[in-house]
């Protein structure tokens, strides 16, 4: 029996570390984002102004994990386009069940009478 030696060519100096650092920064720039929300709530703007810029800010926070985090970015189009027709399916199924469970059509009727 002989043992083969398997080596391992070592990592090039620098090639996972601009991974890391973006990882780091995005970490970094949705935790800012997370503290421009936070404040955001107390400043006494109009509820619109306020639950636009939650909103906006929501979505860009959502954009980056999931092209980042969830490497979308660099996977084939094809899983993204999945993600995405999951995506539309469930926002689809969420507003459906608002509209059917809302406050109007939960409301007793009236006595004919």
């Amino acid at each position: 029996m002989t043992a083969t030696n398997a080596t391992v060519a070592p990592a090039q100096p620098g090639q996972d570390d601009s991974k890391f650092q973006i990882y780091v920064q995005i970490a970094m720039l949705l935790a800012v984002i997370t503290g421009v929300e936070t404040v955001v709530i107390f400043i006494p703007f109009a509820k619109w102004l306020i639950v636009t810029a939650l909103v906006v800010l929501s979505a860009v926070k959502f954009l980056f994990v999931i092209f980042y985090f969830m490497h979308l970015r660099w996977d084939k189009a094809f899983c993204t386009i999945v993600f995405l027709i999951g995506l539309v399916l469930g926002g689809g199924t969420l507003w459906a069940l608002i509209e059917l469970f809302s406050v109007k059509d939960s409301l007793p009727l009236t006595s004919l009478g």
